[in-house]
């Protein structure tokens, strides 16, 4: 309970309005019912409101939308819109103008008593910052996640306001941009900290099992099935289910987990009894989702539920400026854990670490510093250090006429398939050791091999 919430609840139908109030009361000090958006404008003016509870649809020439923004104008106050159609739109709108969550109705006062609590702990918060002075890694901790580039600075910005709300977030990239670091970030900046953030790649189980990785299944529901065991739903329960590669999901195990969203329940394989879960989704892919709707081969009404904001993570060669601070956070990382003297890099080095094109991206970085590091006996990382991989992609022989060519000259795929090829001869074709080496999982570097005809 918030004793000292105030709430403002906005319904241009009194009951609605009166029965959401006297329903609020018991978790706060005050809920005001107001019938007008012209009538909350004037309290969100005279007075410090904590939360606003408002209906999308007012009747009058003031709506929800123009009542949320005078709020986030006037001061330290979330806003919770109603509405009773959850379209994408409504959602982008929504968050777009700061918005702390929506709910759809009809209304699970609960649900509504639960996410204001949630709201008004997060104005609690932010009114503590201002007096004791903002400390921004404090607030929001993004472990791991470093970046100075303008793409990095918006990806941020979007976390920052997506995190306190139970939205569900689509991340989507390439492999090894740190999409479950965002993942990660969101959850541990969310109102649902201090419960379980529980990741599960859905690429790397047939249907039937990641249906029972899912959803738990009961005794003898199916050959190996000794015991009854939770599904990851019921054990993210409260907290955060992140599915990694949900582009790889199944036709049938995407209508199955749609329903799951839609609901709040699931039943265990072989089961006959609902489980009331209440998790919230982030979903992460390296496809492009809408070829694979067009392809049949993703859902559309999956898509919707599980974008509900969607951030895009672009590969680390289009964003250069933030391979210094990760390399450096990467080497302190490093250092931290081997015990290590080394003290930096080479400006050789540097500027070679940061010309590198990176088909693996952060992941391959961090694997790489962290090799160099091990290797090196120097106060500082050189361009011996650097593994065959960058350090000959730096000056390969082009053409008849043998003359040197950079790698910012060559395609990218070129220089993805000599990195393989080097990192294979490196470890003596040890496809396990080389995909470690290059910062990318098994399968993608099978895909490669194949792909490249290696």
């Amino acid at each position: 309970m918030i004793k000292d919430a105030v709430v403002l609840v906005v319904d241009d139908e009194r009951d609605h309005a009166d029965g959401m109030a006297e329903a609020l009361q018991k978790c706060c000090a005050k809920a005001i019912p107001v019938y007008t958006g012209r009538d909350a404008l004037e309290i969100i003016r005279a007075q410090d409101i904590d939360v606003v509870v408002t209906d999308l649809k007012l009747g009058g020439d003031i709506d929800g939308l123009e009542i949320l923004q005078e709020a986030k104008k006037l001061g330290q106050t979330e806003v919770i819109l109603i509405t009773a159609y959850a379209t994408i739109d409504t959602c982008k709108d929504a968050i777009r103008h700061g918005a702390y969550d929506y709910l759809v109705k009809p209304i699970n006062i609960d649900q509504l008593r639960s996410l204001v609590e949630q709201a008004a702990r997060q104005v609690v918060r932010m009114k503590r910052t201002n007096i004791q002075g903002r400390a921004s890694d404090e607030d929001f901790r993004f472990d791991g996640v470093r970046g100075n580039s303008p793409e990095t600075a918006g990806i941020f910005e979007v976390l920052r306001r997506v995190a306190p709300t139970n939205i569900s977030v689509l991340i989507e990239g390439e492999s090894g941009t740190g999409k479950e670091l965002l993942a990660r970030a969101i959850h541990d900046n969310s109102n649902r900290w201090n419960k379980r953030f529980v990741p599960i790649n859905c690429a790397g189980f047939t249907e039937t099992l990641l249906e029972s990785e899912l959803f738990g299944h009961v005794k003898g529901s199916f050959t190996g099935a000794a015991g009854d065991r939770k599904g990851l739903f019921e054990i993210a329960d409260k907290g955060t289910l992140f599915l990694d590669e949900i582009g790889d999901m199944p036709l049938n195990m995407q209508a199955k987990l749609l329903r799951v969203i839609e609901d709040g329940v699931v039943i265990p394989v072989g089961g006959n009894k609902p489980v009331v879960v209440d998790v919230r989704i982030i979903s992460a892919t390296n496809h492009d989702i809408t070829n694979l709707i067009e392809e049949k081969k993703f859902r559309q009404d999956l898509y919707f539920r599980i974008k509900g904001v969607s951030v895009s993570v672009p590969p680390l060669r289009q964003r250069r400026e933030d391979i210094p601070l990760l390399a450096d956070f990467f080497l302190r990382e490093a250092v931290g854990e081997t015990g290590s003297k080394v003290a930096g890099f080479t400006d050789a080095a540097a500027n070679i670490l940061a010309s590198y094109e990176w088909p693996g991206n952060i992941r391959q970085l961090r694997n790489v510093i962290r090799t160099m590091v091990v290797m090196s006996d120097r106060d500082k990382l050189d361009v011996q250090d650097l593994p065959p991989e960058i350090n000959r992609v730096r000056q390969l022989p082009g053409g008849s006429n043998s003359q040197a060519k950079s790698a910012s000259d060559m395609p990218l795929n070129e220089i993805e398939r000599q990195a393989i090829i080097d990192m294979l001869a490196k470890t003596g074709n040890n496809r396990e050791k080389a995909a470690k080496l290059l910062g990318i999982g098994e399968r993608t570097l099978y895909r490669k091999i194949k792909e490249y005809n290696l």
